[in-house]
């Protein structure tokens, strides 16, 4: 594999020509795709075990646990059984499942190839604020995503509570995953919503005392978009989406008036010894301007008539 460009030839302010952007992004991406291949080879091994991860909960809540004898002579309470529909669909499943491991568990090679190729450009307060963002928000993503797996066996009980009595339910499995995975997705990315609002913040947009004054609103479309997003009907499931939000979003405001707090501190506390005053640029008023003839510069303009302006001698 080709040497990266920026090893070959390194800018102070991390400047490069066009073909060389182009040839360091093409090596990024080939070792980024890499390593997603390698894992996704590698979870191919384990893919019934990852399946079973995610569904083995919802079975635990709604499966039929029962022998063909008991479930004969039951009659109340439903069940559900996982099942595959068609020939290929196992050997389709099986590479959606280890793709999607692969992708997953090979983010930290990825996720730094991407650092690396939009690092350079980057001035050293912009560096500590990405870093700070993605230390955070990748944090903040798998809270979402485990609240989102530990609600999905409830919210699949209230959901096969609405089948009719004696009748058993038959989920597919790639439909079953597709649910999980657009869970995980919707709940990991509302997560990021307290970042997103320090991130504001941080940059000026949007203060903290103005942030905490929109509580009212914030709350209702919160639980609106956690109704909305949440399959089910239960109030536990929606609860369990909105109530950390709503944690988060305080502390996010909190966060944001702490914030305003120290840079009126330190903006009533004027720079520091080793640091310049902020000029005052603003121009002004310099009254009235004062006539001064201008004196001839050569000896010969004294007694030069003047034609239009000009004379011989110029």
């Amino acid at each position: 594999m080709p040497k990266s460009a920026r090893k070959q030839e390194r800018d102070p302010e991390g400047r490069m020509p066009l073909a060389d952007h182009l040839r360091e992004l093409r090596n990024r991406l080939a070792k980024a795709m890499l390593a997603i291949v390698v894992v996704t080879i590698v979870a191919a091994f384990f893919y019934k075990n990852i399946i079973e991860f995610f569904t083995n909960p919802i079975l635990d809540a709604v499966g039929c646990k029962s022998t063909l004898s008991e479930l004969a002579v039951r009659r109340s309470g439903t069940c559900a059984r996982i099942v595959l529909n068609g020939l290929l669909t196992p050997f389709t499943l099986a590479l959606k499942v280890s793709l999607m491991a692969g992708v997953i568990f090979a983010a930290p090679v990825w996720l730094y190839q991407l650092w690396a190729f939009v690092a350079p450009g980057l001035h050293r307060h912009e560096k500590k604020y990405a870093l700070a963002f993605v230390a955070t928000g990748f944090p903040l993503f798998l809270g979402g995503a485990f609240f989102a797996y530990k609600t999905l066996p409830t919210m699949a009980k209230v959901l096969l509570g609405f089948s009719p009595a004696d009748l058993d339910n038959q989920l597919p499995l790639d439909d079953l995953l597709d649910l999980i995975v657009r869970m995980v997705l919707v709940f990991g990315l509302s997560f990021e919503l307290p970042l997103f609002l320090v991130m504001l913040n941080l940059t000026g947009v949007l203060s903290g005392k103005r942030m905490i004054g929109w509580w009212r609103g914030m709350i209702m479309g919160i639980t609106v978009f956690a109704a909305v997003a949440t399959p089910s009907t239960d109030p536990l499931t929606m609860l369990a989406l909105a109530g950390p939000i709503w944690v988060l979003y305080f502390g996010a405001s909190l966060f944001s008036l702490l914030n305003d707090r120290r840079k009126r501190r330190r903006d009533e506390a004027g720079p520091a010894d080793d640091e310049a005053s902020d000029l005052d640029l603003t121009p002004e008023d310099i009254g009235e301007v004062e006539v001064v003839s201008a004196s001839r510069a050569l000896p010969e303009q004294a007694t030069t008539d003047r034609v239009n302006g000009y004379d011989d001698v110029t």
